[in-house]
């Protein structure tokens, strides 16, 4: 009965020694202001800006995942053609629709071909088809110093390995680059601003203005 009695005052003696802080309404006052709020995930948002300014291209890696799986990102071509037709151009605007919202990034136009034809001339082939989408984009007003087509696989990149004439070899690819070199503040705290603009703008209230009359402005 004694130990018990012993036990129990121990017990006591401890809760009264842990007193109020024990209690985490109280125990902010004995740590950093705003302790008490702190989920564990303070300053990351600082912290992510931090590292998309010391690493672009990983963002610009996030930027080219988002492009790909939003808009179609490849468009095909007749036989030794670099003629774009009207399901070509549909698709390329529908990529100028993307790429107007994001005047900081650059892209790049990959051209490929299928496997007949010489090495040689379906370089020059893919790299026509490259400039004629980079052409038409550039009607959409897309401004060419972000868009490139310096790069033709040729025939060396195959969708589908077959030596006769397969339209689905014969294509363009449009892929995000990286960011307009003469933007550089373009990721200074504002990675989410322009990696998610258009959710930002879709929170916006219209303005009624634009409905008045003169007289009633």
């Amino acid at each position: 009965m004694i130990r018990n009695s012993v036990a129990v005052a121990a017990l006591g003696f401890a809760a009264a020694c842990a007193g109020p802080q024990a209690d985490p309404l109280y125990s902010q006052f004995w740590s950093e202001a705003g302790v008490i709020a702190d989920a564990g995930d303070f300053g990351n948002a600082t912290m992510q800006n931090t590292q998309a300014m010391r690493n672009p291209q990983s963002y610009a890696f996030d930027l080219g995942r988002r492009f790909a799986q939003e808009v179609p990102t490849t468009v095909n071509f007749a036989y030794n053609s670099a003629f774009l037709d009207a399901e070509a151009q549909s698709t390329l605007r529908e990529q100028a629709n993307w790429i107007r919202q994001f005047p900081e990034v650059r892209f790049r136009v990959y051209g490929h071909t299928d496997l007949t034809g010489s090495n040689a001339y379906n370089k020059r082939l893919g790299m026509a088809r490259a400039r004629a989408v980079v052409a038409y984009l550039a009607t959409q007003g897309i401004s060419t110093s972000r868009l490139e087509a310096v790069v033709s696989f040729g025939e060396t990149q195959p969708l589908i390995v077959t030596a006769g004439r397969e339209r689905r070899n014969r294509r363009t690819v449009t892929e995000v680059s990286g960011f307009v070199e003469t933007n550089p503040a373009v990721l200074d705290g504002r990675y989410a601003e322009v990696v998610y603009r258009e959710y930002i703008r879709s929170a916006q209230v219209p303005s009624t203005l634009s409905g008045l009359t003169a007289s009633e402005e």
